[in-house]
Order: C-alpha cells, then sequence, then structure tokens
C-alpha cells in the first residue's frame, strides 16, 4: 500500500465501527472506563492486562498477554500504562517503554496492514516524538506500517458531573495522517480538543495538573497561616468563594494524592533539570503539600497535650483513607503518611474506610469493621482524625456527625477537611 492508501484504509476501517477491532493496554484506572466507553461505539474492543484481578474484572475480553492474537487484524492500540516516579523522583517509563515495545512484535511487526497507536499515560513534553516513536520505528514505517497520537487522559474519579464520556478530550498526532485518524477514533465517543503536535498535549496535561497541585500548597499554607493567627481557614475560602471574579476556591487538606497531583509536576520539574532550569515554584508547592501529613499529626498531638495526654500509646482512628472522598484509590494518599507518622510515634493505629478493607502489603494493620462505626465503638479510641470526608460517613452512619462535632469530654477529634 502507498502512504495515501494506508491512512484511507485505517481511516475506513475506523469510521466502519462494526470492523474496528481495537486492544486497550492497560486496564487500571485509566483504562477500564476507555475500554467501556469504546466499547458503546466500537463493539470489537479488547484489553490486555498482566494482572489477573483486572482482567477478571474489566467487563470487556481481556487478556493478561498478546498470546491470545491469533489474526493480525488489529486496527487500533492505545496505550493506558502507569507513570510513576522512581525512588529518586524522576520519572519511571519503563512500563510505557515495555508496552510500546509489546505493541512493536506482536501487532505492528504482525500486522497485514496499518495500526494506529494512540499513548494515554502521562508524561512529560517530548516522551512520544522522543521515546515512543523511535521504538515502534525500529519495527515498521511512520505513515505506512503505523501512526502515531497522544491523547492525555483527563479522569476525575468520583466526579459525577464531569466523567470520561463527556470531558473534553485533548487529541494530538506525530503527523497530520496521525491527527486525522485519532480525530475519527475518538470523536463519535466524546468531544475533541485538537492541538498542533504531541508535546503541546503532554504539556497541556501537565499544566492542569501543577495548576491545581501549586493552588492546593497555596490554600494548604494559608491554612496554618490562619491557624497561628487563630482564625477559620474555610470560612475565609467559603467567603472569598462569593466573589464572582479573580478568585477560585481550593480547599485545604491533609495533603496531596492520587496518581497525576503528586506525580504529574515531578514530571515536569525533571525534564525542566534536563534543560538548566529550576522550577521554583513546582519544588515549593511540592514542599508545602508533602509536609500537611505532619501538621495534621501535630494537630492531634496538641490536642492530646491540652488533656494531659501523649500520643504514645494512645489508641487513634483514622477515618478514609482514600486520597479523596467516594474512591478506593490510595496511591500516594496522604491518609497513608498520617497512619505512618502516627504509628512512629507509638500511637495505636486503626483505620475505616467504606472502599478499602486491606491496605497490605502498604501497611500491616486491620480495618475496623463498619458495624463498629457507631458512637459506642468510637467512644473507645482516644483521637479520631477525619483523612477522608467518604459520603458515607455523612449520609449512612448514623450519629457519626453528632458523635465527631460533639465528643466525648476524653476524645479528641481532628478534622483535615473542614467539614464537621
Amino acid at each position: 500500500m502507498t502512504t495515501l492508501t494506508n491512512i484511507s484504509y485505517l481511516h475506513s476501517r475506523i469510521k466502519q465501527n462494526l470492523e474496528t477491532e481495537i486492544i486497550v493496554a492497560g486496564l487500571g484506572y485509566v483504562g477500564n472506563p476507555l475500554a467501556k466507553l469504546l466499547m458503546k461505539h466500537y463493539p470489537r474492543v479488547s484489553g490486555v492486562d498482566p494482572n489477573p484481578k483486572r482482567v477478571e474484572g474489566v467487563g470487556v475480553e481481556a487478556h493478561i498477554d498478546y498470546d491470545y492474537l491469533r489474526t493480525t487484524s488489529v486496527n487500533v492500540v492505545i496505550v493506558c500504562v502507569p507513570t510513576p516516579l522512581s525512588k529518586t523522583h524522576e520519572p519511571d517509563l519503563s512500563y510505557i517503554v515495555s508496552a510500546t515495545e509489546d505493541v512493536a512484535q506482536y501487532i505492528i511487526k504482525r500486522a497485514g496492514s496499518p495500526v494506529l497507536v494512540v499513548i494515554e499515560s502521562t508524561t512529560y513534553p517530548g516522551t512520544t516524538e522522543e521515546l515512543i516513536l523511535p521504538i515502534l520505528q525500529k519495527v515498521g514505517v511512520l505513515g505506512k506500517d503505523f501512526f502515531l497520537a497522544y491523547s492525555p487522559e483527563r479522569l476525575d474519579p468520583g466526579n459525577e458531573e464531569w466523567n470520561i464520556g463527556n470531558t473534553p478530550k485533548i487529541i494530538s498526532g506525530v503527523t497530520e495522517d496521525c491527527l486525522t485518524l485519532v480525530e475519527a477514533l475518538y470523536e463519535p465517543v466524546v468531544p475533541v480538543v485538537k492541538v498542533s503536535s504531541p508535546k503541546v498535549a503532554e504539556m497541556t496535561k501537565l499544566l492542569e495538573n501543577t495548576f491545581r497541585a501549586t493552588n492546593v500548597a497555596l490554600v494548604n499554607e494559608i491554612a496554618i497561616v490562619c491557624d497561628k493567627l487563630e482564625i477559620d481557614v474555610w470560612e475565609v475560602v467559603k467567603a472569598a468563594a462569593t466573589k464572582p471574579f479573580g478568585f477560585m476556591p481550593f480547599r485545604p487538606g491533609p495533603g496531596l494524592g492520587g496518581h497525576c497531583l503528586p506525580v504529574d509536576p515531578q514530571y515536569l520539574a525533571w525534564k525542566l533539570k534536563t534543560l538548566n532550569y529550576n522550577t521554583r515554584f513546582i519544588q515549593t508547592a511540592t514542599e508545602i503539600n508533602s509536609e500537611m501529613p505532619a501538621y495534621w499529626v501535630s494537630k492531634v498531638q496538641d490536642a492530646l497535650n491540652e488533656k494531659q495526654r501523649s500520643i504514645k500509646s494512645e489508641s487513634i482512628l483514622v477515618l478514609g483513607v482514600g486520597y479523596k472522598p467516594d474512591t478506593d484509590d490510595i496511591r500516594e494518599s496522604p491518609a497513608l503518611d498520617i497512619i505512618k507518622l502516627l504509628q512512629d510515634k507509638g500511637a495505636v493505629v486503626y483505620y475505616h474506610d467504606p472502599l478499602v478493607k486491606d491496605l497490605s502489603p502498604l501497611l500491616e494493620m486491620k480495618s475496623v469493621a463498619d458495624s463498629e462505626l457507631n458512637y459506642d465503638g468510637i467512644f473507645g479510641y482516644g483521637a479520631v482524625i477525619l483523612a477522608t470526608d467518604h459520603s458515607v460517613y455523612f449520609d449512612q452512619v448514623p450519629g457519626i456527625l453528632d458523635t465527631l462535632k460533639y465528643p466525648p469530654e476524653h476524645l479528641c477529634v481532628v478534622d483535615t477537611r473542614g467539614v464537621l
């Protein structure tokens, strides 16, 4: 096939959705909902993930490797694998490199027709063209054997208004033909926003989350300032939010969690270090957010000291360990840091979370049963710290709000979310 024939063939296959065969590589928090969204329009969607638990619960045809491929009719591969930080806080691209190598060897190399490869994983500007493209070029020709696009995920777990189906999707391509194909793929299922290059798309995602991370850091520092001035920070934020222009409310809390906000700014900071530039604003924001768990533990310690008690050997209940309300995602959750800090100080720590029943292997500790989360159960602790304000605590647990708002004399309550 000529290049013109290749794009025409692939474009027509995507447009004729009954003929489009799509593989989603990585079925976690991004790949799972994306696969389900695509299935509403494309009936031939399958997934690959080395984690058997994800394969079992995804709701689409899924496999732990590419061995199930018996044909070479795959038209689209979408890569949705993690891009975490290494122990030295540098980008760990091992997952995305491995996935790309698998796509090259198992799909593009064996394909009898061109394949569109879409990268969804968050990464630093330049990754798609400088790292992914050369891997694919080892087995095929861009524009002939494969087309390459970048379209960052924009998920917000627990958000009931904006979801994967109605949040506008940034799309980009290494070439105009690549952009045309990724637009044809996504336009039937989600609003799309075209940008000029993968670098712009990569930077857009990092800007979005760096904006949030730095503003959270600002309001977290304001929380500390207000504490020292004996002012209610949540009342201040609520009052400031009445201004109809020039202010966007962010709420203080126990720190940043999830895969995106604590990690994405570090990808940008690392990239700029390779260009001999220090992203001072990001560094300062990271320090403030990282110190918030220790700040809240100090508030527990102060509350106990006021009652002439020590944190050592005290029974303390941590409510909520998900990084945000109404999600079971504990990646980078500040609640875990709070638990570790309390344990380091000698406290006997328990936790309850309606969505997270097991913290191993991160922490070896048992959760409090739902049936024990009542006045009598809470009465047995010396302190309670509300780390994550799951809606179940206010909607389905009788009396817990009153118990935390008006605790018995011996019980110290620390609210990191400003909801009590």
